[in-house]
């Protein structure tokens, strides 16, 4: 034994010296033959027969164990990784025996983590340090004492587990502070491998979370996934011969040829991957952890949650053990579930290939995500989308752009189950693609849906907000592509909005907001705005009132979704002179309408059908009404895409109202429509309203039903607005999400010699239109023709309207009602 003056001896060179381990492990590492997670393996292998080794060659006593941890523990060492060493005892030790295994250690130059702990003082410590319990989860036995090594794993994982409820939140908000420093690997130039969100870090999280029994990550591509990141890692020690977790941009090309990569961009590409399987996983687990410990926490009240939410018998993202499910409609086919979207038990997946983007639309509009087994069930079942689109599915991804925010959930978790690209096939070009530009923020598949976020947040400065979201989803896709990626994207944007089923018209429109997102921003900093020939180029690109307006909102969403230093008030200042001029010169012309946007026109010529609904409504004085189905383009759909209403009413004051609250009732959703006044017999005037009607789950009502209620609601028998306002009190209350408030405006006079003309865009939302019409009831105006449609999410309604004599409002007026109807909204 060595006296305590003088240092212990290390062992002499040989297979456990410093040298001889030295020289086994710079061979290894040299072995072409020898790569990836078998090299790691290896390497931790030959580590612990060096340890033990020293271990034996120091002398240790009965009762002392050599322990791996942490990394080393899951026998995943990377070139420059630290030992994780615990030296374990169960009773009095030689206080120089750890330093008779430590001091060869360093000799060797590794780097070590050490400590020399009982199984209580480790027990201890683990019960005070988040970071040491992790550390001892992953503990393996490496010499000495096996039994005692044992016990640690026993005692360990037993005090994990009896603690889950009160770790894992501790956890999770240690996670949450580290993706806050170090932010999300799958959109970093220059990303942490491990520490970043997305990253090594985050498996062994998730490793964490499933020894506790409380639930587990999906596992489909995670292992993979967690392996190209270590072999990244690996690359990226060699490359620069130190024990770096940071891809930096000069390490990028060297690392990318030591693993056999094409270039580096190919290389982050496969980096943000890996990450996004490792960050989904990551979110789809924390949602189950969350949801057990709140089942656990109100246990008294409700069912218990079984614990594993993705092999159970439920497949909404979470079973019931026993008693009634809380399941809320939230679309035809999609329900609520214990704060997921999941798919209603009736729904068909292959015989509703519009359902996935109607259940993501649905659950975006409620603020939800959607549970990993309904994704996992969707991208399994659903047949592909026809071609050209149904107008369905058109309309159910705008609904889904237009949540804001909450699209980015749930288009990550369509994206992880491969349901983007079966959509949108040109996606795959631009997923994952890298932007080497520090003014980007974003990878250029992230930036595009950035940009329809903030674009929701302009779709009350537009009259085509479907547009204006399309075209911002859409805008990059030619970066995917050699050349200028403007004019790249024009060609693919063509073909993509026909598959889509827009018609030409608004495919020529998408084509010139792709084609010219950056002319406005690069006219306006480059050349003088107030130049009349500056102006004129603005205007013979963008030709209609209409297009610039759309123009100057993808811009500005555009630019503030690159980032911070893409756009600021000179350039915002810039780009509104240039718009204001070009504007003012087109006012002079003609104009595109407005409001054009299919659906019945208020100046159409009357049908036979119309006619003679008209009749009757005049000899009965009382409503007549028809509906039609519309044919579906989708021949696997088993529900129309809409039903067409025709209603004739002889005229009186407060009908748009009372109709559109009765249809509210009936759970009608308005998707257009359009009222005009007849006169088919001479008694006087007869309002026909044409309407475009979806049942919002799905089932139609009866026509005799719908008639007899609009006869009671028009007799006064049916409180229309009292019946609407128990139901939405007795509804539960959902989160829901942040949309832009309602705009009401005048539109100029040129708009209508005889009528004023009211514009109302916003949110689109049970009653809605009920509203509008009270309200509209209730300013003492009277509704000559109404064009209402309902854009994805968004409601563009134009009412022309009179004063009671049929005159025009005056400009005081109409400000007036305008600013009541804007009142009524909220």
């Amino acid at each position: 034994m060595t006296t305590e003056s003088s240092p212990p001896s290390p062992p002499a060179d040989g297979p456990d010296g410093p040298t001889g381990y030295g020289d086994a492990r710079t061979r290894l590492l040299a072995d072409p033959a020898v790569l990836g997670a078998e090299r790691r393996a290896a390497l931790a292998a030959l580590t612990d027969r060096w340890l033990a080794g020293l271990l034996d060659a120091a002398g240790a006593p009965p009762g002392v164990a050599l322990v791996a941890v942490g990394g080393y523990g899951r026998g995943e060492l990377s070139p420059r990784s630290d030992l994780d060493v615990l030296l374990l005892h169960d009773g009095p030790v030689d206080p120089e025996l750890p330093e008779r295994i430590w001091y060869p250690v360093w000799d060797a130059g590794a780097a070590l983590d050490h400590s020399v702990r009982t199984l209580g003082e480790a027990r201890s410590v683990a019960a005070e340090d988040l970071k040491a319990q992790l550390g001892l989860l992953d503990a393996r036995h490496i010499a000495g004492d096996a039994a005692l090594t044992a016990s640690l794993r026993s005692a360990v994982l037993s005090d994990w587990r009896a603690t889950a409820s009160t770790r894992l939140p501790e956890l999770q908000e240690l996670s949450a502070e580290r993706a806050e420093r170090h932010g999300e690997l799958s959109f970093l130039l220059e990303p942490d491998l491990k520490e970043a969100r997305g990253g090594l870090r985050d498996v062994v999280t998730l490793n964490a979370i499933a020894a506790s029994w409380l639930a587990d990550a999906p596992r489909d591509g995670l292992d993979a996934a967690a392996r190209r990141l270590s072999d990244v890692r690996d690359a990226l020690h060699q490359t620069t011969g130190r024990a770096t977790e940071r891809l930096s941009l000069q390490d990028q090309d060297q690392v990318a040829a030591t693993l056999g990569v094409l270039d580096a961009d190919t290389l982050l590409r496969q980096v943000y991957e890996a990450a996004r399987t490792i960050t989904y996983a990551g979110d789809v687990t924390w949602r189950a952890v969350d949801r057990v410990l709140a089942a656990r926490s109100s246990r008294g009240r409700r069912s218990s949650r079984l614990s594993f939410p993705f092999t159970g018998v439920g497949r909404g993202g979470g079973a019931v053990a026993r008693g009634a499910v809380d399941r809320r409609p939230l679309a035809e086919g999609v329900v609520e579930q214990d704060g997921e979207a999941v798919l209603a038990q009736g729904a068909r997946p292959a015989t509703d290939p519009v359902l996935p983007l109607r259940a993501a639309a649905a659950a975006a509009q409620a603020g939800l995500t959607i549970s990993y087994a309904t994704v996992r069930r969707l991208a399994a079942e659903t047949r592909p989308l026809p071609v050209p689109w149904p107008d369905e599915a058109r309309e159910q991804l705008i609904t889904l752009l237009g949540a804001g925010e909450a699209c980015i959930p749930v288009w990550e978790a369509l994206e992880a189950e491969g349901l983007i690209t079966r959509l949108l096939p040109d996606w795959e070009r631009v997923r994952c693609r890298p932007q080497r530009n520090a003014v980007h923020r974003w990878t250029v598949d992230r930036h595009l849906v950035e940009t329809a976020v903030k674009a929701a947040a302009m779709t009350r400065r537009v009259a085509r907000p479907d547009l204006l979201l399309v075209a911002a989803l859409l805008h990059d896709l030619g970066k995917g592509w050699p050349g200028d990626h403007s004019e790249a994207g024009e060609v693919i944007v063509r073909d993509v909005a026909v598959r889509m089923g827009f018609d030409r018209a608004d495919t020529e429109t998408l084509a010139v907001l792709v084609r010219h997102h950056l002319t406005l921003v690069d006219t306006a900093t480059r050349r003088d705005p107030d130049d009349p020939a500056t102006v004129d180029l603005i205007t013979k690109v963008v030709g209609t009132l209409p297009h610039l307006e759309l123009l100057h909102a993808l811009t500005e969403a555009d630019a503030t979704a690159t980032g911070p230093a893409a756009w600021s008030s000179w350039r915002a200042s810039l780009v509104d002179h240039l718009v204001s001029r070009a504007a003012a010169q087109l006012a002079g012309g003609d104009p595109a309408p407005a409001f054009d946007r299919g659906g019945p026109h208020p100046d159409a010529e009357p049908t036979a059908e119309e006619e003679r609904l008209a009749v009757e409504a005049a000899r009965t004085l009382g409503p007549a009404l028809s509906l039609h189905a519309q044919s579906n383009q989708d021949s696997f759909a088993t529900e129309p895409m809409g039903v067409d209403l025709t209603l004739a009413i002889p005229d009186r004051p407060g009908l748009l109202g009372t109709v559109a609250g009765v249809l509210a009732l009936h759970r009608l959703t308005v998707r257009a429509a359009s009222l005009r006044e007849l006169d088919p017999i001479g008694a006087g005037a007869v309002l026909l309203l044409s309407w475009t009607v979806t049942a919002e789950y799905g089932e139609l009502p009866e026509a005799a039903r719908l008639r007899a209620d609009l006869r009671r609601a028009l007799d006064g028998s049916l409180d229309v607005a009292r019946k609407l306002a128990e139901r939405d009190a007795a509804a539960p209350r959902r989160r829901g999400i942040s949309t832009p408030p309602p705009v009401v405006s005048v539109a100029p006079g040129v708009a209508s010699a005889t009528a004023t003309v009211l514009e109302v865009r916003a949110h689109d939302a049970p009653g809605l239109l009920h509203r509008i019409g009270r309200a509209l009831d209730g300013a003492g105006v009277r509704v000559r023709t109404a064009h209402v449609s309902t854009l994805g999410a968004d409601a563009v309604d134009a009412f022309y309207v009179t004063d009671p004599a049929g005159r025009p409002l005056s400009a005081q007026r109409a400000a007036e009602v305008a600013a009541e109807i804007q009142a009524a909204l909220g």
